[in-house]
């Protein structure tokens, strides 16, 4: 179609047709003669609106998407906005009037925009009286047309739009011209604000919407302050003020609307919108500029605190709420400005005063208040600003303000304590769960306000809770203790107070605390938790606290805070725990035995033990451990012989879950315990067998027969590989273990679970057989397990990489997962180089590429994880052992091919584990002679597929992987590329359509001759995916 028969104002005039809407023409571009336009949309639209089948909908919607984009939009838009149409009719029109403005202007030509224009103003007078979301829309589409026409095709805009409302011969009512333009003039900055012009264009318009300040604001003060203006003129001047403040205009040319609209606080159906006006002025980042202009807001806003106090007094939280935006606005966006204008310190610390009474407005957060949580932000800022002065001004300001941190605490104390009893049993659970991420929010402020105040808060926290556990002259409320305990657990959970010297004091302080309630329960126990690392220097107070934490295991509603404390002292303070363990062992027992805690909790118990019993000595280790997991041992005996079902899959999960949480945790060799730097310092394996190496011989035939009933539920599998992460801290040699195991077993009288297959052969056996008929995640998770094992151990893995090499083999033979690649990566990158164990991890290496050349075959868009996690394995091994791609049973040839392929996946990545790999080989074609030949015969291959990707086939985010491809084959194999770019852009259309052979001739040159800077061919290859696109110089590539 010709330009002129596209151009915006044309109405059509050709007879034709009607169009139906159907399916076919939802797959066509909607090219149809003028008349049937509208007809067709119509029918699309009530599909939309009143068609109650979904699918219809749906295509409905599919269908007008593009017809909005058409160039047949610039003709229905206008038919669509006639008037014997409804609101939803005309809102679509106004849309797509818009959409073809704001994205398509450059198809607009030049001659046409002030006949564009003059249509727009005429459809916005005449729905200044119609409905206001057609009006907003039409608005908004005139905004888009003024942008892109400033500064150059419309200097004057904003000066012109208010002239033009002005006008006297207009058939709107004055009321109606006048809100028809505060609307327009309330969107043109928000849409400058959301539109794609390019950056160069937004600076130029951005000065000239400046400018035209100066025509916009005079108009909102008359209006504003004129006692005849109605309060919907006066309200939409607000709005339309807080909308142009947003585009940093100067504080001081915003002064007087400001005070107007301080003024317009009084007036109820005005307050929310000067609110939303004074916020966003005050909060530019520009403002902190014009600090005159920020010292005469200051008595405006202190003059809000009658106000406040009335509309606190009257329960008016909305007023509360809103004036306290203003004062937090005021005092967290300047106060660094204002804290430097010392001769006004007074009015300052006024306005903190103010802001210190909306922090400890009266009632509870949420129910009775919403507004003390706008505050906390401030706080922090205010504490950095001080901070942040040299030592001599910083110490002014201490004095000024440290009382006023003290009274903030005993503030944030006072609103962290519970509501009483009878009154927060009626709270909703979301109520509940808002004021507990409340307190969260007062716990982090407290832990910042410690840095200004230090020590002295605590013996602050100290000297009250002293003074109220003590004092004989009235009873306390359980309230406040918990919320002095609270204030303590908030600094030390972060802060060391190891030093302070009323720790010793509040140990010996909370046994006398009378704990009649669930919730100070809770706190006495994350407070003990919070100061475990403090007992750990201090073994004596163990024994103060300690019984405390046992007994409440035995109560089910304290289990998280009494299980996780438990958890922290016995990993913190094992060492000094020795004559505590029998106790510790026997309540934890006796707890898991009456099933008192939740799965979770009973997993944080096990591995609580576990800390524990690391510190005992072996044989201690070994008899607690009978007493502990003989019971479960036995169950799982009786469990083995039931037929499966759900009830004893549940039983079985969880005791798999017990004991690999224990073995997570019991580290006899304590690689754990200690790091110097980035080493690991490994301790001396103790004398005498492995506990958990014993108990995983007792066990393994046991859950062996488990898991052949069990061997296709990923559940009970995954946990059994979990259970087997406990080897990883045990690097022992074979003949040691079997030595150590065999004494063992000649000592255990025989014991019911003793088995005289050594752990090592049951690995090279029977536990290699049931990984490899894992499926799913339960693969994944025994992947993980050795994964985890090779990272930690490393060289001390070696005895075992053969077997795990065979595993590995067996298990993706059977079933490819990603993991095994990724544990196979692995045990490349550690072992390769060592010519002791080449020869396995050679084999492994064939076998799995051999497999997965197999499942490409089969088609392997159905597992691009697997697709992934190989090219990283063939990336990871021409890096650390290119000499695994020198084997004449790897099919290099097939490998390219398969990698060229992986660069076509719609997952990004994947692509890049493909561009990795190619970057890895590309460079070895001179070293390694199966690498050379398969780049010289099908490089070029490589060379098309990466044009097609930059071409449009691949997501413009990944063109530097793309560019990193060209840049290795043009600085390795040069002559080959400079040959092979040529053929491969010759063909007509390729790789777009958009591009002339003489932008394809000037790529090609570009690429060739830049051979050292990498970051040059990336911007070149971005130029061209932009060309090829068609977006090269479009609004959507301006940040690009």
């Amino acid at each position: 179609m010709d330009r002129r028969e596209e151009q915006p104002g044309a109405a059509g005039a050709g007879a034709a047709p009607a169009l139906d809407f159907t399916v076919e023409n939802v797959e066509k571009d909607p090219g149809w003669p003028a008349p049937a336009q509208s007809c067709a949309v119509l029918q699309a639209l009530h599909q939309l609106y009143y068609d109650p089948n979904i699918e219809n909908k749906n295509l409905a919607q599919k269908w007008l998407m593009q017809a909005q984009v058409s160039p047949q939009a610039w003709h229905f838009s206008w038919q669509l906005l006639q008037p014997d149409k409804v609101p939803e009719i005309q809102y679509f029109g106004a849309s797509a009037l818009h959409i073809k403005i704001s994205r398509y202007w450059s198809d607009i030509p030049t001659d046409q925009y002030e006949s564009l224009k003059a249509q727009l103003f005429t459809q916005i007078t005449r729905f200044a009286s119609g409905s206001k979301i057609v009006l907003t829309r039409l608005c908004v589409a005139l905004a888009s047309l003024a942008l892109s026409m400033m500064p150059d095709a419309w200097p004057c805009a904003v000066a012109d739009m208010v002239r033009l409302f002005q006008a006297e011969d207009s058939p709107v009512d004055g009321q109606g011209r006048c809100l028809a333009l505060l609307e327009l003039l309330t969107v043109l900055p928000e849409e400058f604000q959301t539109s794609r012009l390019p950056q160069y264009r937004k600076g130029l318009v951005r000065a000239s919407l400046a400018v035209e300040c100066g025509a916009v604001f005079p108009l909102l003060e008359q209006l504003l302050q004129q006692p005849s203006s109605p309060s919907c003129v006066r309200q939409k001047v607000l709005k339309c003020f807080s909308s142009w403040v947003q585009l940093e205009v100067p504080l001081q040319d915003c002064e007087a609307l400001i005070q107007a609209a301080f003024a317009a606080l009084q007036d109820s159906e005005l307050f929310d919108s000067s609110v939303e006006a004074i916020v966003n002025a005050i909060s530019q980042p520009d403002a902190q500029r014009y600090v005159n202009t920020l010292l005469k807001l200051i008595p405006l806003v202190l003059g809000l605190q009658e106000q406040l106090r009335q509309a606190v007094q009257n329960g008016d939280m909305e007023t509360s709420h809103g004036i306290c935006r203003i004062a937090v606005a005021l005092g967290e966006n300047h106060s660094r400005a204002l804290l430097d204008q010392v001769e006004h310190w007074q009015s300052f610390l006024a306005l903190v005063n103010m802001i210190m009474f909306c922090t400890g407005i009266p009632g509870h957060y949420p129910v009775n208040e919403t507004t003390s949580s706008l505050t906390l932000t401030f706080w922090y800022t205010l504490q950095d600003d001080i901070l942040s002065f040299e030592a001599e001004k910083q110490a002014v300001y201490q004095q000024v303000y440290r009382p006023v941190y003290f009274q903030l605490v005993d503030v944030l104390l006072h609103k962290a304590q519970f509501p009483p009893d009878e009154e927060y049993g009626f709270w909703s659970s979301d109520e509940k769960e808002q004021f507990r991420i409340y307190r969260v929010d007062i716990s982090d402020t407290l832990m910042y306000v410690y840095e200004m105040l230090g020590a002295e808060l605590l013996s602050n926290l100290y000297d009250k809770l002293g003074r109220l556990l003590t004092s004989s002259e009235e009873p306390y409320s359980w309230q406040h203790t918990e919320a002095l305990l609270y204030g303590f657990q908030s600094i030390a959970e972060t802060i060391d107070v190891n030093y302070s010297d009323v720790v010793p004091g509040l140990i010996g302080l909370i046994p006398r605390i009378s704990i009649s309630n669930v919730q100070l329960a809770d706190t006495v126990m994350f407070t003990i938790g919070a100061l475990s690392e403090w007992l750990a220097d201090h073994p004596v107070m163990i024994n103060s606290v300690l019984p405390l934490v046992l007994h409440a295991l035995g109560n089910p509603e304290l289990s998280v805070s009494s299980v996780s404390t438990l958890k922290k002292i016995c990993r913190e303070c094992k060492y000094d725990l020795p004559p505590y363990a029998a106790n510790i062992v026997a309540v934890s027992q006796d707890v898991l035995m009456k099933q008192i805690h939740k799965t979770s909790q009973c997993m944080w118990l096990m591995q609580a033990l576990g800390f524990l019993l690391s510190a005992l000595q072996v044989e201690e280790i070994l008899k607690n451990l009978h007493s502990l997991i003989s019971p479960y041992i036995q169950q799982l005996e009786k469990l083995a012989e039931e037929i499966p079902n759900p009830s004893n899959k549940l039983a079985i999960v969880h005791i798999l879950g017990l004991l690999s949480n224990l073995f997570t945790t019991l580290d006899v060799s304590h690689h754990e315990d200690d790091h110097e730097g980035s080493e690991l310092r490994k301790l001396p394996v103790p004398q005498g067998p492995n506990p958990v190496v014993v108990v995983l011989q007792q066990v393994f035939q046991l859950i062996q027969k488990v898991l052949s009933k069990w061997l296709n539920d990923a559940q009970v599998v995954e946990i059994h590989g979990i259970l087997w992460e406990g080897i990883q801290n045990f690097p022992v040699s074979q003949e040691m273990l079997n030595q150590r195991t065999m004494m063992w077993l000649s000592d255990s009288q025989g014991s019911t679970f003793a088995s005289e297959t050594c752990l090592w052969s049951l690995f090279n056996s029977g536990f290699c057989c049931c990984c490899c008929s894992l499926r799913g995640n339960s693969g994944d998770a025994v992947c993980a397990i050795f994964e985890k094992s090779v990272k930690t151990l490393l060289d001390d893995f070696a005895p075992m990489v053969p077997q795990l090499c065979e595993m590995l083999g067996r298990m993706y033979s059977t079933i490819p997962q990603a993991s095994a690649l990724d544990l196979t990566r692995q045990l490349v990158h550690i072992f390769a180089h060592e010519p002791a164990h080449f020869p396995p991890i050679e084999a492994l290496f064939l076998l799995v590429t051999s497999v997965t050349l197999t499942l490409f075959q089969q088609g392997p868009r159905d597992h691009p994880d697997i697709v992934d996690s190989f090219m990283q394995l063939l990336a990871q091994a021409l890096k650390r052992k290119p000499d695994l791609f020198l084997c004449e049973r790897l099919d290099v040839k097939a490998v390219f091919q398969c990698a060229v392929l992986a660069l076509k996946f719609p997952e990004a990545p994947t692509v890049k584990a493909s561009c990795g790999f190619f970057t890895e080989l590309l460079p070895r074609c001179g070293e390694v002679e199966p690498v050379g030949k398969v780049v010289q015969e099908d490089g070029r291959m490589l060379l098309i597929a990466v044009l097609e990707a930059i071409g449009g086939q691949a997501s413009r985010s990944l063109m530097d992987c793309f560019a990193d491809i060209l840049f290795a084959l043009n600085k390795h194999c040069f002559s080959l590329l400079s040959m092979w770019i040529k053929e491969a852009l010759q063909p007509p259309g390729f790789p777009s359509a958009r591009l002339s052979p003489e932008q394809k001739d000037t790529f090609s040159q570009q690429i060739l001759r830049e051979r050292v800077n990498k970051r040059r061919v990336k911007e070149m290859v971005k130029e061209f995916t932009l060309l090829c696109r068609g977006l090269h110089g479009t609004d959507y590539t301006a940040d690009y």
